[in-house]
Order: C-alpha cells, then sequence, then structure tokens
C-alpha cells in the first residue's frame, strides 16, 4: 500500500525538468555590489555599532535630571479634657497637614550633585488661623578628589564611545574580507572557465589526430598501434574536459555562496565573468604598503583602540585611589503666613533665608580593592601594547610575503606565457613533420598534451597574480581604494 501511494510522487520527480540556466554576464564590481547588500556576515556585523550607539545614548541619561512630587494629607484628631489641677477645661480638637514636596535632582559631568526641592504645607487646626509654610532650597556637593576628573558614569561613556569605534572597525574589516573572497572567487572562476575552454580545444586537437590516424591506417600508412594511441588521448582528454566542467560548477557555486542570493534567484543563473585575465605589472613598494597598512588596517586600529580603553581604566582605577573631598553647601528661604500668596512673596523678598556649607571627607582604611585594580589595568596594559605588536608584526610579514609573490608570479606570468608560445610552435612543427612523414602521430600527441598544461599553466599563473595583488590590497588596508569603495559608516 505504502510503495503504491509512493510511485504518482516518484514519477513526478522524475519527469520534472531541470531549470533551463541562462547566462548571466556580470563583472567584479557588480559582484561586489550584491555580496555587500546580502552578505549575512556584514549584515550581522552591520547590527553591531548601532547597538552599541543605543547603549551610549542610554548611557547619556545618567545626565538627565529626575522629578519627584510627593503629596500627603496627615490628620489627627484630640479629644477635650479638663485639667486637673487648674479645673480648665479644654476642647477636643482636629488638626489636618496637606504637603506638596516637589524636588529636581540630578548631576552634572564634572560631578556636581544638585537637588532643588520646593516643599509648602497647608496647616489646619480647630481654634486657629490656617496657615501656610514653605522653605525652598536648592542643595550642592562637588568632589575634589576622587569623582573629579572622571568617575563611573564618564568612564562608561568613554568607554562606550571607544566600544562603538572598535566595533565599526570590525565591520570595516568584515566588508574587506568580503570583498577580497568575492575577487579571489571571480579569478578562480575566470580561470575555471578559460581552463575549460583549454581543455575544449585539447579534445578536438585529440579527436582530430584520432581521426585522421584512423584515415591513415586504413591507407596502410599507419600502424593500428598509433591509432589506438590517440583514441586514448582522446578519452583522455574529454576526461580532463569532464573534471575541468566541474571544477567550473564548483566555482560558480562559491560565487553564489558569496553573494548570499536566494536558491530561486540563482538556480537558473550561471554567472559569466565580463573581463579576462590579464597581468598589469604593478610594483608595489615595501615601505609604503607598510605604512598603510600600520594605518589602516582595522584590526591594527582595534588593536590601538584598545589600548585607549586600557588606559580610560587606568586613569579611573587612578582616581578612585584618592579620598573622598567633597565641598557640600545649600541655601534655601522660609516663610509662613496665613495666605499662600504671601507666603509666596515672603520667599520671593528672601526675609528669612537659610544656609550651610562645609567640606565632606571619607577615607577608606586599606583602600586594597581599587589599589589591586590599578595595579591590575596596568599589567592589562601591558598585555594589550604586546597584542598590538604581535598584529603590527603579522601585518608587516604578510605584506612582506604578499609582495614576493607578487613579483614572483608576475615573472611567472611571462616564463607561461613564452612556455605556451614554445609549446604552440612545437606541436605545429611535429605537426609538418607529420604531414611529411618524419615522425609518427606519438610525437604529434606528446606535444598536444604539453600545450594544453602550458596553457593551463598560464591561466592559472594570471589568476594567482590578480589574486596577490587583491590580497595585499587586503593586507594594507587599501582593498576599498583599489576596487573604488566609497564606505561611510553611520
Amino acid at each position: 500500500m505504502g510503495a503504491v501511494l509512493f510511485l504518482p510522487a516518484l514519477e513526478a520527480v522524475s519527469q520534472t525538468a531541470p531549470p533551463v540556466k541562462k547566462d548571466w554576464v556580470v563583472g567584479s564590481d557588480e559582484l561586489i555590489r550584491i555580496a555587500l547588500t546580502n552578505n549575512l556576515d556584514i549584515r550581522i556585523s552591520q547590527l553591531q555599532p548601532q547597538i552599541d550607539q543605543y547603549g551610549l545614548n542610554g548611557l547619556y541619561g545618567a545626565y538627565q535630571p529626575s522629578f519627584t512630587l510627593n503629596t500627603a494629607h496627615n490628620f489627627n484628631s484630640l479629644s477635650g479634657g479638663v485639667f486637673t489641677q487648674t479645673g480648665t477645661a479644654f476642647a477636643s480638637t482636629t488638626e489636618q497637614i496637606n504637603s506638596y514636596s516637589p524636588g529636581l535632582a540630578g548631576f552634572a559631568p564634572w560631578g556636581l550633585t544638585y537637588n532643588f526641592s520646593g516643599p509648602v504645607s497647608e496647616n489646619k487646626e480647630t481654634g486657629a488661623p490656617d496657615f501656610y509654610s514653605s522653605y525652598p532650597s536648592v542643595t550642592l556637593s562637588q568632589p575634589l578628589l576622587k569623582n573629579l576628573w572622571i568617575d563611573n558614569s564618564r568612564y562608561q561613556i568613554f568607554l562606550s564611545k571607544k566600544t562603538l569605534k572598535g566595533d565599526q572597525l570590525a565591520l570595516r574589516l568584515q566588508i574587506m574580507t568580503v570583498i577580497n573572497n568575492v575577487m579571489a572567487g571571480y579569478y578562480n572562476l575566470i580561470a575555471a572557465r578559460e581552463n575549460v575552454s583549454v581543455q575544449q580545444m585539447a579534445v578536438k586537437l585529440a579527436e582530430e589526430t584520432s581521426s585522421e590516424d584512423e584515415q591513415r591506417v586504413r591507407a596502410g600508412a599507419l600502424a593500428p598501434l598509433d591509432q589506438k594511441q590517440a583514441e586514448s588521448q582522446a578519452a583522455s582528454a574529454r576526461s580532463d574536459l569532464l573534471a575541468a566542467q566541474a571544477t567550473l560548477a564548483v566555482q560558480e557555486n562559491a560565487i553564489k555562496n558569496l553573494l548570499a542570493m536566494r536558491q530561486e534567484d540563482w538556480a537558473g543563473l550561471t554567472p559569466v565573468p565580463a573581463e579576462t585575465l590579464v597581468a598589469v605589472p604593478e610594483k608595489p613598494e615595501t615601505r609604503d604598503c607598510w605604512r598603510a597598512g600600520l594605518e589602516k588596517r582595522p584590526d591594527m586600529l582595534q588593536a590601538k583602540v584598545n589600548i585607549e580603553k586600557q588606559h580610560l581604566t587606568i586613569k579611573y582605577n587612578y582616581n578612585q585611589l584618592f579620598p573622598e573631598i567633597d565641598v557640600v553647601g545649600s541655601y534655601g528661604r522660609n516663610a509662613t503666613d496665613l495666605s499662600l500668596g504671601n507666603n509666596l512673596e515672603t520667599i520671593r523678598q528672601g526675609t528669612y533665608p537659610f544656609y550651610s556649607y562645609g567640606v565632606t571627607m571619607t577615607i577608606p582604611l586599606g583602600n586594597s580593592g581599587p589599589r589591586n585594580n590599578y595595579k591590575a589595568a596596568k599589567a592589562g596594559l601591558e598585555q594589550l601594547l604586546l597584542q598590538a605588536k604581535k598584529v603590527e608584526w603579522s601585518i608587516v610579514t604578510a605584506i612582506d610575503n604578499d609582495i614576493a609573490k607578487i613579483q614572483s608570479d608576475l615573472l611567472r606570468v611571462d616564463s607561461t606565457r613564452q612556455a605556451r608560445q614554445y609549446a604552440e610552435d612545437a606541436l605545429e612543427a611535429e605537426q609538418v613533420k607529420l604531414q611529411h612523414g618524419k615522425n609518427t602521430s606519438f610525437f604529434v600527441l606528446q606535444a598536444q598534451q604539453t600545450l594544453t598544461a602550458r596553457r593551463s599553466d598560464e591561466i592559472q599563473a594570471l589568476a594567482n597574480y590578480n589574486i596577490d595583488l587583491e590580497q595585499l590590497a587586503f593586507d594594507d588596508g587599501r582593498i576599498l581604494e583599489r576596487n573604488h569603495i566609497d564606505l561611510r559608516i553611520r
């Protein structure tokens, strides 16, 4: 029963025709644009600076003042009676107090804390006139040592700014990495397509030689064994062609993967490079590349940002070693009157002021926590300096290796070109000898194999040289400029 149910589905699948693929002629600029738009790693890295910015904006909220308002109604009743000693009677009384206490408090970026308050109360008591009392005031406290030039809020804000800068550099490095991978994949795709053409020419030559040998065998001018050698060469060439086509398919999928395109978008497309492999001689200057790498490489700049962050930590921990010595002061005005208007007028005139000022001091005994935090921060700085030196050496070494490889592969491009030309001349000479009966097809077949190998060598040398140039541009931090990309991270 199960087999019967599944048979129609299997039949439908087997009858489904594969999608017809269309050639998609595309240049490197277009591939980079698509990759920078779709690449998931870039999109993931792009979100982190936004998250950092939100966090930084939130830290500035520490300087936003807080408004408070407390209101209360108090009621108190007392029973009446008689004083036993004097015989004087007193009546029962009630007391009601309505109080309002608005306030505004916060602290400034230089460590000053402030508190504005304006309490007002209305008193109602049986047998007595109503009256209003208020005593608005302002209280200030300014640190003189600890928390003066840096405190926790400023430290977190400065640290968050550095973190934001570091994550922006990480995004830049990710973009550079994607561009480098796209360009390497693009050159490998060109090489794979040209190698397929080379193998197709090899198959054509081998089949032509096999056909000519077959005619010579029929005419009795060639031994059958020589014709078998030609057939073997043709079969081997067809096998090499299949391998080259498989390699091309792998390179096409690698490009599609780098572009992060949806399967339904690229399943019916065959990327065809709009460019060919050429070797434009370049002679990079080592010291100039070193300078550019140390100034522009995002990982080098990230190492410097980490050092700057550690300097902030040292600055904060050093400040925490000092005792707390704060200047404090307050000023206010008192007023008590039978009406709210008169009360406010008395406050305005400042007839009954009050104030205070002084110094508060807190000296921790031992202070082992801040002292060890400061020592740990200095040790952490030494560690980060060594890590930065390690990054510097890795960049310098990579640039040296790139330049050496560029010089070597440029020479190899010229030598493989000459080798291919010599192989073409050699094949032509062997074909002429064969036509005049001075050799056998065996030498022609050898010359064909040599020519195919030399053509493949030249293609690979061209691809390697162009990949080397892109790798150097990545290692010295100038790959964006090389590919005419103006990157501005908001």
